[in-house]
């Protein structure tokens, strides 16, 4: 990815908000968001800035309206010294939203790249797609957000690995938790009774009851240090 004009296709679509912002060196970022895309935690500062230089506006709806694309406009006129990343991100994007956002994409004005992003590629428009590169992103959420080396595990890994899903959400971690069972079992590193083995199907069952993700891995992954072999 690179912060430049495109339309990216994900279905993790704060998970690549993330990785958008990390590739930032001078300029600034203006986030255009609908609501489900954030989480609870960060939800309630979703219009203040992230950052510095991360400004992210969540929309009233959850599908795009015309005000926001209209808002989305605004901004790409507003007069600035460095580079500008508009960023749209939704589940999808109405024909008449990506119509009123034609023109400024096809001919933005100085110093400010659009980006879109969204999990299905056929609701982008193909007048869009002709102006804009696409690209799709590979879903990667186990193999390629983070790989955690059972053999190694420790305080230090097992912190590393959590930091890299504090935005993953409730469908994506049950996978992470699959893998992570699926491999304690099969590497031989751990004293796995019975009764640490019920520790998998409780950590899936805390997330069916809304448990935060971040909290249940975190839980888990240090139950699951403390039995591992000496």
């Amino acid at each position: 990815m690179t912060l430049s004009s495109q339309v990216i296709i994900s279905e993790e679509i704060e998970n690549t908000l993330t990785q958008l912002e990390a590739l930032r060196r001078d300029e600034t970022i203006i986030e255009i968001i609908s609501p489900s895309i954030v989480s609870e935690k960060s939800s309630s500062e979703s219009n203040e800035p992230r950052a510095p230089f991360v400004h992210r506006i969540v929309t009233e709806k959850e599908i795009f309206s015309v005000d926001d694309a209209r808002l989305a406009t605004e901004k790409a006129y507003m007069a600035s010294e460095e580079v500008t990343i508009i960023i749209l991100a939704a589940k999808s994007f109405s024909t008449i939203v990506q119509n009123k956002l034609l023109k400024v994409l096809e001919e933005p004005p100085a110093k400010k790249e659009f980006i879109l992003i969204t999990p299905h590629k056929a609701t982008i428009l193909g007048t869009i797609r002709s102006r804009l590169p696409v690209v799709v992103l590979k879903e990667q959420k186990i193999e390629a957000l983070s790989k955690l080396n059972l053999s190694v595990l420790s305080l230090s890994t097992v912190y590393a690995f959590v930091q890299t899903h504090k935005r993953t959400d409730t469908k994506a971690m049950k996978s992470v938790l699959e893998r992570i069972a699926k491999e304690a079992m099969a590497s031989g590193q751990f004293d796995l009774d019975e009764k640490t083995l019920t520790l998998f199907s409780n950590a899936t069952l805390a997330l069916d009851v809304g448990s935060p993700p971040v909290f249940v891995l975190t839980t888990l992954l240090l139950k699951l240090l403390a039995r591992k072999k000496r």
